[in-house]
């Protein structure tokens, strides 16, 4: 059945993917950029917020509080849902030992990194809190796919390997975290937009990748170069527990293999 959507950061690399998969499920979109004008006085049917910052939160402090938090509650106040669904990020899970919903979160707010962690959160907890009754929320894990942004862990190292035939990686090849296709995104989605039994979901992979895997496909799939960063910093998340998108909606994501694969042939046709 066809349903009406509103998508706020319809401009963004999320947005972009989840408006064009929305539209082809025949729903009714009304796609958003966050500087667009919103429609006063009328219900918004299924509203999901895609506005925020990745890469550059440490550097524009004031404007991720406000794309997170500020612009995020002046729609709350003013506007009327039937449901609305706010896009978080497993990030906040750094420092836990289990990465599940309802995991105990830790956070420093005289940490500089957790800055993007507290805003999200606040927006998490303002959400849950608006009033509307089908408020919920979903944790993304890093997304894979056509059109993100070279600033952004995996782009820049499949366009360094393209354009240089060599790249450097300033992790150690144990490194490791989640990585999920942006199709898999945009369908869970659309499935916890519309009927989630719960307030909060992870949408991962379920599964780390090393960077030492990801250096290799690098290897194998693009001939390119890869060496690692002596001075090269250890990083590694938990492990995302994603038992609750399974059991509800029987999610079954994509191999890291072959979403890599999929977003260097994208960017393949891009060049």
């Amino acid at each position: 059945m066809a349903s009406r959507f509103t998508v706020f950061g319809a401009n963004g690399f999320i947005g972009r993917h989840l408006t064009a998969y929305l539209n082809g499920r025949g729903h009714s979109v009304l796609a958003l950029g966050r500087d667009d004008a919103i429609p006063a006085g009328k219900n918004l049917g299924h509203g999901i917020y895609c506005i925020g910052l990745t890469a550059d939160f440490r550097k524009r402090p004031f404007e991720t509080a406000n794309a997170h938090v500020g612009m995020l509650s002046d729609i709350l106040e003013r506007q009327r849902f039937e449901s609305f669904l706010y896009l978080s990020s497993t990030r906040v899970y750094a420092g836990t030992a289990i990465a599940s919903e309802d995991a105990e979160l830790k956070v420093q707010p005289a940490n500089p990194d957790h800055l993007y962690n507290l805003t999200k959160l606040a927006g998490e907890a303002l959400c849950l809190a608006s009033g509307v009754a089908a408020g919920r929320v979903v944790r993304l894990s890093n997304v894979i796919g056509a059109g993100d942004a070279r600033t952004n862990f995996l782009p820049s190292l499949i366009a360094d390997a393209r354009e240089r035939g060599h790249v450097t990686l300033r992790t150690t090849p144990a490194s490791s975290k989640d990585y999920v296709a942006v199709s898999d995104v945009v369908g869970a989605i659309e499935q916890v937009a519309l009927g989630g039994r719960h307030r909060i979901y992870n949408v991962a992979s379920g599964c780390n990748t090393s960077n030492a895997t990801i250096a290799e496909l690098i290897r194998s799939r693009l001939r390119a170069a890869v060496t690692f960063d002596e001075a090269s910093d250890h990083v590694t998340f938990p492990q995302i527990q994603i038992s609750r998108l399974v059991e509800e909606f029987g999610f079954a994501p994509a191999r890291f293999e072959d979403a890599f694969a999929g977003a260097c042939s994208l960017h393949e046709e891009a060049l």
